[in-house]
C-alpha cells in the first residue's frame, strides 16, 4: 500500500488513484480500488476510477481543455489548492498522478517509473499529456485534448500531504525505495500520535523540534536497554518519520510531548527487536533436554 512501482501493464489506474487518495492522507491499498474500479487486465477508464472514488468519499471530477495553456492553468489551480489530478498521457494509455507544480516544474506519481516521483518540466509534461483525436468528419482536422481528474474529498480529510521539488528529489534516490515502500506505515503511525497543523492550532511542536530536544536521550535509552543497535540505523529511522510528518504537516500538541517519547521509543524498540533480535528478559533461558539413546 506504499509508494511501488505497479507489478504489470493494467494497473496504472488503480496505482494513480492510489496516490491521490493517499495525499489526502486516505490510505487505500490498490487491490481494495481495483475490485471497487471494476478493473481488468484491459485496463481501468476515467468511468470505472470515478466509481472507485466516490466508494472512498471522494470525487473524481473531468475536465477538458484543448489549449494547452488553459488546460496548465486549470491544473495549477487545482494542485495550488492541494487538490491532486489525475491524468491520462501516451495517447490515453496510462494513468499518472499530478501532485505539485514548483518553479515551473510539475512533480507526478509515476507508478511505471522505478522511483515513482517523476519531476518534468512543462514542455516534458505537456508532450506526455496531450492527446489527438481525428475529427469524425473531416480526417485532416486533428484536435488536440488535454483532460484532467482532480480528487476531490467529499468532506475534510484529516491532513494532505504537500511534495515539494526537494523533498521529491531526495525521495528519489534509490536508496530510499525501501522506505517509499512503507511510507503508508510511517503515516499510520504518526497519525496516532500527532494531528495536523490548523490555522488555530496552539501549543503544538513540530516533530523536528520534538527529535532536537529529544533524539539523543531516546537512542541512549535505545542503546542501553537493548545492547547491540546501530545508532545510525535507527537515527535513520527517525529521519524518515520527520519527513513523513512534514510532508502532511504533523504535530504534536504540547501536552502529549512525554506521551510521545513513550510512543517512539515503543516503536524504536520494537524496530530494534525485529533488526537486531532480543534476548529472554526477565525468564531464565532454558536449556534443551538431550534425547536419551
Amino acid at each position: 500500500m506504499g509508494i511501488y512501482p505497479q507489478p504489470n501493464r493494467w494497473q496504472c489506474g488503480p496505482f494513480a488513484l492510489k496516490h491521490a487518495l493517499l495525499v489526502h492522507g486516505i490510505l487505500v491499498p490498490e487491490r481494495e480500488i481495483s475490485r471497487a474500479a471494476g478493473a481488468t487486465w484491459h485496463g481501468t477508464d476515467d468511468g470505472q476510477l470515478a466509481r472507485a472514488a466516490r466508494r472512498f468519499d471522494c470525487d473524481l471530477l473531468m475536465i477538458r481543455r484543448l489549449d494547452p495553456g488553459k488546460a496548465r492553468r486549470k491544473l495549477v489551480r487545482y494542485l495550488r489548492k492541494g487538490i491532486p489530478c489525475l491524468v491520462c498521457v501516451q495517447e490515453w494509455s496510462h494513468w499518472v498522478t499530478v501532485v505539485k507544480e514548483e518553479k515551473g516544474r510539475f512533480i507526478l506519481l509515476d507508478s511505471r517509473d522505478p522511483a515513482v516521483l517523476v519531476i518534468a518540466s512543462w514542455p516534458q509534461f505537456k508532450s506526455q499529456w496531450v492527446c489527438h483525436e481525428p475529427d469524425e468528419y473531416d480526417e485532416e482536422t486533428v484536435y488536440t485534448i488535454y483532460d484532467l481528474h482532480p480528487l476531490v474529498p467529499r468532506g475534510r480529510t484529516r491532513t494532505r500531504a504537500k511534495f515539494s521539488l526537494e523533498r521529491a528529489r531526495y525521495l528519489r534516490r534509490r536508496s530510499n525505495r525501501e522506505f517509499m515502500r512503507l511510507w503508508d506505515v510511517y503515516v499510520e503511525d504518526l497519525l496516532a500520535l500527532c494531528r495536523p497543523r490548523t490555522p488555530l492550532s496552539e501549543k503544538v511542536i513540530s516533530l523536528g523540534e520534538f527529535l532536537r530536544r529529544h533524539e539523543a536521550m531516546i537512542l541512549d535509552q535505545l542503546d542501553f536497554w537493548h545492547g547491540d543497535i546501530e545508532q545510525p540505523a535507527a537515527r535513520k529511522v527517525l529521519e524518515q518519520m520527520h519527513l513523513v510528518a512534514d510532508t502532511y504537516g504533523l504535530v504534536i500538541p504540547a501536552d502529549d510531548e512525554k506521551r510521545a517519547i513513550a510512543a517512539i521509543g515503543i516503536i524504536l524498540g520494537l524496530w530494534a527487536a525485529a533488526e537486531y533480535g532480543v534476548k529472554p528478559v526477565y525468564r531464565v533461558e532454558q536449556k534443551r533436554k538431550r534425547r536419551s539413546s
